[in-house]
């Protein structure tokens, strides 16, 4: 079977989606938003599909488009949606497969749901994405216990923004997971110049070498 990721982060607009863009380009592979809060603006399939240059027929359709822009489970509440958690299934695909949750692992996604309770039923490797700047180190450790405590499997930790060596480093020993690399701060955002920052800060064999 095909690698397979499930890609989430410490919190909401940290930068996952761009790191998501560039690990789906590297791979060549697939990307997937199981659930989708608000479309009024650029969506994150868009903006992968955008930054990434990722061709229209390997990003897969969500599951639940919800237009209010909330967390889901109050999204689906106004939107007159009900999400079934059960329905949320990683689609079969011949290619690598990046999946993006929506915000941080405990983003309710119904009154009951949280995003980790998925990830556990799927037991399929998190790659959890990181801050560099103050209060990352609490913040991540509380995730990976939170991963942990379902037994998620997670393959490691990637850093976005501005080198933090010893915060980086202490994540890295004291939560006990492996440190991916680091993606720093691209001003402009180009598909050209994320592809080469990847390339430059993430080892691609580290994504290749994971059973799905």
């Amino acid at each position: 079977m095909m690698p397979r990721f499930v890609v989430t982060g410490t919190d909401t607009g940290i930068g996952k989606t761009i790191f998501a863009a560039a690990l789906t380009d590297a791979l060549s592979g697939c990307y997937w938003k199981p659930v989708q809060s608000g479309l009024e603006e650029e969506t994150d399939s868009e903006a992968v599909a955008r930054y990434g240059e990722i061709p229209s027929e390997r990003i897969l359709p969500e599951t639940y488009r919800l237009r209010t822009p909330a967390s889901p489970h109050l999204s689906a509440r106004i939107d007159g949606v009900s999400i079934v958690p059960e329905r949320l299934s990683p689609p079969a695909v011949n290619r690598p497969l990046v999946i993006e949750g929506a915000g941080g692992l405990l983003v309710p996604l119904t009154e009951r749901t949280v995003f980790a309770d998925v990830f556990a039923r799927w037991q399929i490797p998190v790659i959890l994405c990181a801050r560099t700047e103050l209060g990352t180190i609490n913040h991540t450790l509380l995730s990976l216990e939170a991963l942990r405590s379902r037994a998620i499997p997670v393959l490691g930790v990637a850093f976005i923004g501005d080198e933090h060596a010893d915060s980086e480093a202490t994540i890295a020993a004291l939560g006990a997971v492996r440190r991916l690399g680091r993606l720093p701060r691209l001003d402009p955002l180009t598909p050209e110049r994320l592809r080469k920052a990847f390339r430059e800060n993430f080892n691609v064999a580290d994504f290749l070498e994971v059973p799905a």
